[in-house]
């Protein structure tokens, strides 16, 4: 059995990418290889028997089977500001590969030299930033978000340099596909409505099958051979908008439910699918507050943890904008068309998120006076700078017993902060608290991949090469809710609460 890929996205035409080579690298070797994910993805080949040709292939110094290489073209918002030219300036999409229930996957390695979107970059990564996006992505999709996950990393043999010179990594992303706000935002900022429509069809035809609209000589469920890519009604444009905004809800209450920051929340690292793409500076939060952020690069805090909602509904507005020539030649018509989605997802967001935090607090249907016990909550967690995982964390544990029978006590530190809360909340529940306790358990991670823990151990792995401790953070985090003997060794905050703590891109 043998690994081949297909060029799904590649045979849209020339104006979707750049056909490209990945550049060869000196001595690639196999640093990490995911194995759960590789026989998720039927791919036949094991790090114990295949390592030199993984590292060859997932370095992209010899080509998979089947794989044309491209470099997508793309546009974006990048802090609000548009660039109408960004692309894949080091990436290279190989293609894309059938799991085991027929659904395609892209597989896309990253650092692996330049292309036509390169903007005077070196097309590389370091080591660094290749091993957090593999432990990040990891961690996430342990957590229950919405991610791409990485396949491999692969060392090149090679120095890239940032500041001072760092060991080289190619890494292999896998996602449902890489069709981004901005791709679309790439063909309406040139007025190319047939590629738009090309485009729309082919996300339809990946993500949303039930949207084809079939022939009535169409003999098969997936026969969409006869309606050309440019045909596309105004009703199929707007329940694929819908559908994309239903993809962005589970994706942001996530973040928000478990504390991740994305840090670079752009219309290009926003994906219709609803994954989770670009870790290089994202971050966790410790010390709850709305405005937390740590990337580096936004000094304006565009993109703090409590404004992820509405930059999320931010760039569907963008979304939607390059849909109106396709909803309605009249653009006024089109807008009248196309805003009550817009309103529906805001008042879809503001539930959801109620929903969300009460989960948190064991609460499975929120009724009247539910938002006011959430917000008073959160105030306090706010007001005393309360730890926003280990918080839910001791409120989950209060409504479980030791192994003695006895109930688990909150930290008195905990019940002297919420000392007027706690009575409210223990009524709320009083009549569920079973079924309480396992929704927050089901809700409220015990361990997350905490910065400090992150960032000491991307330091250790550069500058020795040992993977020991590495794998043992990642056992750890992929069973978050689950307490093992590890656990404890990571749910500490940092002494400092990150007061220092910033985020680069990793480019």
């Amino acid at each position: 059995m043998s690994l081949i890929l297909s060029n799904n996205y590649q045979a849209l035409g020339e104006s979707f990418s750049q056909q490209t080579l990945p550049a060869p690298v000196a001595q690639p070797s196999l640093l990490l290889w995911n194995e759960p994910l590789a026989k998720t993805l039927t791919i036949p080949l094991t790090k114990d028997k295949d390592a030199e040709l993984l590292a060859q292939y997932f370095s992209g110094n010899r080509l998979i089977e089947g794989s044309k290489p491209i470099a997508q073209a793309y546009s974006g918002h990048q802090f609000a500001h548009f660039n109408p030219q960004l692309g894949d300036g080091r990436a290279h999409l190989l293609g894309d590969i059938a799991d085991s229930q027929g659904q395609r996957w892209d597989i896309q390695l990253k650092g692996s030299g330049t292309s036509n979107f390169s903007r005077q970059g070196d097309g590389r990564c370091a080591l660094g930033p290749a091993l957090r996006e593999y432990i990040m992505s990891e961690a996430m999709f342990a957590l229950g978000v919405p991610t791409t996950r990485c396949l491999a990393v692969v060392t090149t043999g090679e120095s890239v340099y940032r500041e001072r010179p760092y060991d080289g990594a190619v890494v292999t992303r896998v996602a449902a596909s890489h069709i981004r706000v901005g791709t679309f935002q790439y063909f309406a900022a040139r007025g190319d409505t047939d590629s738009l429509k090309k485009l729309t069809n082919y996300a339809i035809n990946r993500h949303f099958p039930e949207l084809i609209i079939k022939s009535p000589e169409s003999t098969s469920d997936n026969d969409d051979t006869n309606k050309p890519d440019n045909e596309i009604s105004s009703e199929q444009v707007l329940k694929f908008f819908s559908a994309v905004l239903a993809k962005q809800l589970p994706l942001v209450l996530s973040w928000l439910r478990v504390g991740f920051i994305h840090g670079v929340l752009n219309t290009d690292n926003t994906t219709i699918s609803g994954e989770t793409i670009d870790y290089g500076p994202c971050a966790m939060m410790n010390t709850y507050h709305p405005e937390t952020v740590f990337s580096s690069i936004d000094r304006n805090s565009r993109y703090a943890f409590g404004k992820q909602i509405s930059i999320i509904q931010w760039n569907m507005t963008r979304l939607a904008e390059t849909l109106l020539p396709l909803v309605d030649s009249d653009e006024d018509d089109a807008v009248e068309k196309i805003e009550p989605l817009l309103t529906q997802f805001h008042q879809d967001l503001q539930q959801g998120y109620l929903t969300m935090m009460a989960a948190k607090v064991g609460i499975d249907e929120p009724a009247e006076g539910d938002g006011k016990l959430i917000n008073d909550l959160i105030t306090l967690m706010k007001e005393h700078k309360l730890d926003y995982t280990q918080t839910f964390t001791s409120l989950t544990a209060s409504l479980a017993h030791d192994a003695t029978g006895s109930i688990i006590a909150i930290e008195a530190s905990l019940v002297e902060v919420l000392n007027e809360w706690l009575p409210r909340w223990n009524t709320r529940i009083a009549s569920f608290k079973a079924a309480a306790h396992t929704l927050m358990g089901a809700s409220n991670p015990v361990v997350i991949p905490r910065n400090h823990h992150v960032e000491a151990l991307l330091e250790s792995c550069q500058e020795t090469g040992d993977l020991t401790s590495l794998n043992k953070f990642l056992a750890v985090l992929r069973q978050p809710y689950t307490e093992i003997a590890e656990t404890k060794n990571y749910q500490d905050a940092p002494l400092d609460g990150d007061k220092d703590y910033h985020t680069f891109c990793g480019t």
